[in-house]
């Protein structure tokens, strides 16, 4: 992330992130893949994206399942609790999702969580309520009950290169929306999709994976 993070942080206006900041980045927004874009990666995707600037992009799918990894066993491979410890996890490390968060650095987690967790040069701030930390200590505190109210782990990542983004964008590739965070926390996570376009105005009966092969 490097210093698009760093940049993030310092540019997200005062309003909060329901407005492109004034160098028209969407950083603390929502990107809603349309169904004729193509990349089977992101088909179906919505993305909270976290950095966005002169220097590219970085975001977190937060819709897609990763598959039947469940977090309290991922705890485990971790070593973070004993094999056979789940019944004394705390109730949302327990039910906490893990997500296919894009396809960069798969090996590695990413979690997405609300502000009331902090750790010092470790935690990005991309907004009021949302937050960004890739370091195992969230882990820890969210297993032991000292972690964010709010949170899911993505595996992975996605990135585009400067300029990248915009010129999918453009190709109608992407459609974007402001935030909230039933969509990025929700438990609903087969839903989101949809729920993202009824936020925008669409009806996704309306939306085909036929369109545009007319």
């Amino acid at each position: 992330m490097g210093s698009a993070g760093k940049r993030t942080g310092d540019s997200t206006p005062a309003t909060g992130p329901a407005v492109p900041n004034s160098a028209g980045y969407l950083d603390g927004r929502l990107l809603i893949a349309m169904p004729v874009m193509g990349d089977p990666r992101f088909e179906r995707s919505v993305i909270y994206l976290c950095a966005h600037s002169a220097e590219g992009a970085m975001g977190i799918i937060v819709n897609h399942p990763a598959g039947s990894i469940d977090f309290p066993e991922l705890l485990e491979q971790l070593g973070i609790i004993k094999k056979g410890a789940q019944i004394e996890l705390p109730e949302n490390a327990e039910s906490m999702k893990v997500l296919r968060g894009g396809p960069v650095d798969t090996g590695r987690g990413f979690v997405l969580h609300s502000s009331d967790f902090y750790i010092e040069n470790a935690t990005l701030r991309i907004d009021d309520g949302v937050c960004l930390t890739a370091t195992v200590d969230i882990l820890r505190a969210i297993a032991n009950g000292s972690g964010p109210k709010r949170a899911i782990l993505a595996l992975g990542y996605a990135g585009w290169a400067p300029g990248q983004l915009e010129t999918e964008i453009q190709s109608n590739g992407w459609l974007h929306c402001d935030a909230d965070a039933d969509l990025i926390f929700g438990d609903d996570v087969e839903d989101k999709y949809a729920r993202a376009l009824r936020k925008i105005g669409i009806d996704p009966g309306m939306l085909s994976n036929e369109a545009g092969h007319a």
